[in-house]
């Protein structure tokens, strides 16, 4: 039940001036990922703003993207909660909404101990039958999945890989080795493609992928083709870019990018809000350096 090898774009979602989503905009960066070579694509995730989405709103960014991708790659729908009730009945929402895959983030905030963790991915796994992608990004959850929880959750059938954001390559290193093969991990970390390939992994979910689509799926297939050397160069010739993009915290450098490049505009929801004037100054220079702007 893998979803795919290679880049996986975490899209963000684009708002017009009123901030209701700009569909316009998020067609023609659904066309730029999958004419550059993108291998998958993850809608309402956090770049996608998900957290301030009202529910009709994830489901229909969802359902658009679902139909204007049209099955030309896979589309995973991000379906996570603190609840483990809302989480399932969002899962149970974008399967129906013909979804390829779900990615689930650990409960935020309440948190809870690894049974709990194990309990609650049980729950969604038992009640639907797409595949899940677990999401483990303690930076912002306050909850990291142990490899051994990784372990007893990659046995459940429909539990199919790892998006690994802890920064951890120890731990991914660990998962990888008890896990096995068949157990896809994904880098959470733009940063950390090539470390994470390098012990198994099987691609990135990606907010480099936003701006950079063809080099990041030229970054994963490279290495997994035997070209190390081309797939490092990548991976070190972006990492100033990388740098950039979480200079301040996630979409707002990503989306800020995007309007430079003429991709609608960097409007966020509340509490985010516009890039500092030194932090914007640095991202066009390393735009500049990398030849996008």
């Amino acid at each position: 039940m893998s979803i795919f090898k290679g880049s996986g774009v975490a899209i963000i979602t684009p708002f017009k001036e009123d901030k209701s989503i700009d569909f316009e905009t998020f067609e023609r960066l659904i066309e730029f990922q999958i004419q550059n070579s993108t291998d998958a694509i993850i809608v309402c995730g956090t770049t996608g703003e998900a957290s301030t989405l009202t529910e009709e709103e994830h489901l229909m960014a969802v359902e658009f993207c679902v139909k204007k991708v049209a099955k030309r790659v896979p589309v995973i729908a991000g379906a996570g909660s603190n609840s483990t009730m809302r989480s399932l009945s969002l899962c149970k929402k974008c399967e129906e909404l013909d979804v390829d895959g779900l990615l689930v983030v650990t409960p935020y905030y309440n948190k809870t101990t690894q049974k709990g963790i194990i309990n609650h991915y049980k729950i969604l796994a038992e009640n639907v039958n797409l595949p899940i992608i677990l999401y483990n990004v303690p930076s912002r959850t306050g909850l990291n999945i142990a490899p051994k929880t990784v372990l007893e959750l990659s046995k459940i059938k429909n539990i199919v890989g790892i998006k690994e954001a802890s920064g951890n390559i120890s731990q991914v290193v660990e998962i990888s080795s008890i896990c096995g093969e068949d157990f896809y991990i994904y880098s959470g970390n733009d940063n950390q493609i090539l470390p994470v390939l390098s012990v198994g992994g099987k691609g990135v979910i990606s907010v480099l992928a936003n701006i950079l689509p063809k080099d990041t799926h030229d970054m994963v297939f490279n290495f997994l083709q035997g070209d190390l050397e081309k797939s490092k160069r990548l991976q070190l010739d972006t990492l100033e870019l990388i740098d950039n993009l979480f200079s301040e915290v996630n979409p707002i450098p990503v989306k800020t990018a995007l309007e430079l490049m003429g991709y609608g505009k960097a409007i966020f929801r509340e509490p985010l809000l516009d890039m500092e004037e030194e932090d914007l100054a640095k991202l066009k220079r390393a735009m500049r350096n990398y030849n996008i702007i």
